[in-house]
């Protein structure tokens, strides 16, 4: 996609969390994530303030108390802003939302080459605007789908944004298994996701290098199948692996040793 076709996903799932806010009740707003210690609102105040700080207006002044959620300076960062906001109303941080993520994207729909390649932070460090843009994709459609999970409204799982994520996650698995894992050479493990989002992601070890390789063996060393929700929950750290597996959410057929590491050190995407 070129740069103003990735503003257009991005709109595009800023707009879904937007139609999905409009039918939220305050007890919906307020209800618990799988992210510990933030509720539906937590999650959207959390994108508001990531944005206003692109906007080059961070959010400061503000002091979180302790919690036992949060481990590290990343995490109290994010946790004082998102309790600036926790005397809000869902349907004040809704408009709020709307506002800064409107103007976020008319600034980037005026930039031009330049402005696309301008500096930028990332959070895989220094980088450019146009390296930012999949991160805030990727951030914004996990965070829809914990704030769709909590209050039982499933969508926007077959849009552009829920593709590029998937795509992020499956790039990061070859690290997962090959550095992560590190099973010996000759190793194949195939992760056969369900719909929705189904594909069938084949990664083998060869020379202490894992790679992916376009066909899936017949016999691979352990076959993991699971659906694109639960791939998605266990790389971004949203459900404990040994309880996925003790609810038969992910499936190991063949090495079950090395399955069920597997499945342990997916998270790898927050």
């Amino acid at each position: 996609m070129n740069d103003q076709q990735m503003v257009d996903v991005l709109e595009e799932v800023w707009a879904s969390i937007e139609r999905m806010g409009d039918g939220l009740r305050e007890d919906e707003w307020k209800r618990s994530t799988e992210l510990p210690g933030w509720s539906v609102q937590d999650n959207l105040v959390h994108l508001t303030a990531i944005e206003a700080m692109s906007l080059g207006r961070p959010w400061t002044g503000h002091e979180a108390p302790e919690a036992t959620h949060v481990r590290n300076p990343i995490g109290q960062s994010n946790e004082h802003a998102v309790d600036s906001r926790r005397s809000w109303s869902g349907e004040q941080a809704l408009a709020e939302f709307h506002t800064v993520t409107r103007e976020r994207i008319d600034g980037l729909r005026a930039l031009d080459e330049d402005g696309f390649g301008a500096d930028s932070w990332t959070p895989a460090g220094p980088g450019t605007v146009r390296d930012l843009l999949p991160f805030r994709i990727f951030d914004s459609w996990v965070h829809e789908q914990d704030m769709r999970r909590a209050v039982d409204r499933p969508g926007d799982l077959d849009s552009r944004a829920a593709e590029l994520t998937m795509g992020m996650i499956v790039d990061a698995m070859p690290y997962v298994v090959g550095k992560k894992v590190a099973p010996p050479d000759g190793s194949t493990v195939v992760f056969s996701i369900t719909d929705p989002l189904a594909r069938d992601v084949a990664i083998t070890i060869v020379g202490g290098r894992a790679a992916r390789v376009e066909t899936a063996p017949p016999d691979p060393t352990v076959r993991l199948t699971l659906s694109g929700v639960t791939f998605e929950r266990l790389a971004c750290g949203r459900v404990d692996p040994a309880a996925a597996l003790q609810a038969h959410d992910v499936q190991v057929e063949g090495d079950d040793d090395l399955g069920r590491r597997v499945v342990a050190e997916m998270n790898y995407m927050f």
